[in-house]
């Protein structure tokens, strides 16, 4: 009798556990391929995204690449990949094209200068106000330290700039009422090269997206770069208020709460060319616009309203 109870019990056990097995493979039939190429800005959340969504769904592949928003939108609407990143409004002419765009979080683009420039501290106590910021990056007017932050300095302001059509280069240009073409500077492609750049000249200047700009562990910014606070209220010097740049979580919160301007604070977009159909990248896309959410404050983004997001999820029913 305890034979065949014992037998009995493992039987039990054994069908249990395939039970548990069939359920676990229901949830993961997902399955297929998705291509993604473009802006450095979303990149880092993407890959984030990508690695959680494939612990739900293992049989679902990614390929991932960062070349800027302009590869982005161009791969999408050519079809070469399923998603184009891209960190900037869509044009009239894009959404002609096929543009179907979905907001998915939100950062900014910030100036940025070396660690080792030799007017650091008036740098950073002064700040550079718009017109400042217009006469550096597109008219030129101002070639040296001293007329940008309003110093006697005659050290020399080196430009650079992305070689590579770019939502951050497009975004900053917006913001001095320009287009990415109109900024002057010598061009650097990506924003780690960029970065890279200006960390290495003491007397450049340039832009970053924040996820460049600050490293996602520590919360500084990144080794031989200091991020060059806007003069909001052009009034010479960085107020109280205006001080927000020493961590990665301080301009995330200047972003949120709107005390950093927007541009070059922006929406950032997944592009696919018409509304997509194929399973694995709707669910993908729901996911991101969801569950995905709670990944966003955590790898240096700004969660968007509910409203763009539920818009989001309408989009793609």
């Amino acid at each position: 009798m305890k034979k065949i109870t014992s037998y009995l019990f493992a039987l039990l056990v054994i069908t249990s556990l395939s039970s548990v097995k069939v359920v676990g493979q229901a949830k993961d039939d997902l399955k297929g391929n998705i291509s993604i190429s473009g802006a450095f800005a979303l990149y880092p959340l993407t890959v984030k995204w990508a690695e959680e969504f494939r612990k739900l769904h293992p049989n679902v592949k990614f390929d991932i690449s960062a070349g800027g928003a302009g590869k982005g939108m161009t791969d999408a609407l050519a079809k070469m990949v399923d998603i184009g990143l891209v960190s900037r409004e869509i044009s009239p002419e894009e959404v002609k094209k096929g543009a179907f765009a979905i907001a998915v979080t939100k950062d900014a683009v910030v100036p940025t200068v070396s660690a080792a420039n030799p007017n650091i501290k008036d740098i950073l106590a002064n700040g550079l106000d718009h017109d400042a910021a217009v006469n550096v990056f597109i008219t030129g007017k101002a070639k040296t330290w001293g007329q940008a932050i309003g110093t006697k300095s005659a050290v020399p302001i080196r430009i650079y700039t992305r070689s590579d059509a770019c939502g951050a280069g497009e975004t900053w240009a917006k913001y001095l009422g320009k287009k990415q073409e109109d900024l002057l500077g010598v061009g650097v492609f990506g924003d780690p090269g960029l970065a890279q750049a200006v960390s290495k000249d003491p007397s450049g200047i340039a832009y970053n997206n924040i996820g460049y700009a600050y490293d996602a562990k520590t919360k500084k910014p990144n080794p031989g770069i200091k991020v060059l606070p806007l003069d909001i209220n052009n009034n010479g010097k960085i107020d109280p208020d205006e001080n927000f740049y020493d961590t990665m979580d301080a301009i995330v919160n200047a972003i949120a709460t709107g005390k950093y301007p927007s541009p070059p604070a922006r929406d950032l977009y997944f592009v696919t060319s018409g509304k997509p159909v194929k399973k694995e990248l709707v669910e993908f896309i729901k996911w991101s616009l969801t569950e995905g959410q709670k990944y966003v404050l955590e790898s240096g983004y700004i969660i968007i309203s509910k409203e763009k997001l539920d818009a989001g999820l309408e989009k793609v029913k």
